[in-house]
């Protein structure tokens, strides 16, 4: 199946990806994938209770999804540490921080493989990880202890690995922050950060591990809230056509998916607004556009979407390209809603994790 097999409306809603603010199904969701047939779902810790909770929402979502014609995207963000988005039950791994440090890249995959396997069995098949940032400030920094090091050596060495072991299990890896959060002390959750280094710093640095990856093979990026000056315009990375299509698209030659992060962020929602955020990242060139607005607002997104490609200020033929990317990446991956989600043995997991807190001293 490809792009001329889908009308614009089922086209519109592959290149969208929205998150769920209860722990049940609401009239919302059912909305969004029965009527706009949107791509995507991203799930968070609030969404569930239970391990049982978690895998009956998936289940309840893919078979909501099943009269559609394309399977959804089921996404989490899932790196250990303080970003842990699995229920009580199950064991906290380590953040990628605490791992590196042991300077043993047989624990760090042996924690992405323990990762992957509860994922893919809970049926998970993106999660957000892992991190390719630098680590340029605290812990506490809103990127902080989530880097694999402070240099981009350290990053190559154990983040490319991680992504690999991803990919090898079946869950498809997005790279993040494009093109680097450290380096800046804000967050983009609650300010837009200027980054101050000129381009050719970034390249040398910051933008290095995600090039070393797109090289290697990465499936997906996530481009972030972030404004460099005389490179992205008036708009940060994730808005700015410049910069996708100068330096992703044609410069680094990426031909997989690219994702903005999360426009209900403060940083883009207060300066932009939901509506007009939204059509900034479709016409920046982005494939799939992830937000998690209030149903109003997102009708209205979807229906300005609708109408800009109408009148042709959206071309199709961009849209064509991205929902065959969407479309290739959930072949590649054999991304279906017939296989529903199953209960693994908490206990054997947990044991599994255990080896890993104690072999990073928690």
């Amino acid at each position: 199946m490809n792009s001329k097999d889908l009308s614009m409306k089922e086209k519109i809603g592959q290149m969208i990806m929205v998150g769920i603010d209860t722990n049940y199904i609401t009239d919302r969701i059912k909305k969004l994938i029965i009527k706009y047939k949107v791509g995507g779902i991203l799930l968070y810790r609030k969404n569930f209770n239970t391990y049982s909770d978690m895998i009956n929402l998936i289940n309840e979502l893919k078979k909501l999804n099943q009269n559609n014609k394309i399977p959804l995207f089921i996404a989490i963000d899932q790196e250990g540490g303080r970003v842990n988005r699995m229920p009580p039950e199950i064991k906290n791994l380590p953040s990628a921080n605490k791992l590196a440090q042991l300077n043993n890249l047989d624990i760090l995959l042996d924690s992405t493989k323990i990762t992957s396997k509860l994922l893919k069995a809970s049926g998970f098949n993106i999660n957000f990880a892992p991190v390719l940032d630098i680590k340029r400030f605290s812990d506490s920094h809103p990127i902080g202890d989530r880097c694999y090091g402070e240099t981009k050596e350290d990053i190559i060495k154990y983040g490319i690995p991680v992504m690999k072991e991803f990919q090898k299990h079946g869950i498809i890896p997005v790279i993040k922050h494009f093109p680097g959060h450290g380096a800046t002390n804000k967050d983009s959750h609650f300010l837009l950060p200027i980054i101050k280094s000129n381009i050719k710093e970034l390249e040398k640095n910051d933008i290095y591990p995600f090039r070393k990856a797109i090289s290697e093979g990465a499936d997906a990026v996530l481009v972030s809230h972030l404004l460099i000056r005389n490179e992205t315009g008036i708009y940060p990375a994730s808005l700015s056509r410049k910069f996708i299509t100068n330096y992703l698209r044609k410069k680094y030659r990426f031909k997989g998916l690219i994702i903005t992060d999360d426009l209900k962020m403060k940083s883009i929602r207060f300066i932009y607004g939901a509506i007009l955020a939204v059509e900034k990242a479709f016409q920046a060139g982005n494939d799939i556009i992830l937000f998690r607005f209030n149903h109003k607002e997102e009708e209205k997104a979807i229906k300005r979407i609708l109408n800009l490609s109408k009148h042709k200020k959206i071309k199709e033929s961009q849209i064509n390209r991205s929902v065959n990317r969407i479309l290739k990446m959930k072949q590649k991956y054999n991304i279906s809603d017939d296989i529903l989600a199953t209960e693994l043995d908490i206990e054997k997991i947990n044991t599994e994790i255990g080896k890993i807190r104690k072999e990073a001293n928690i």
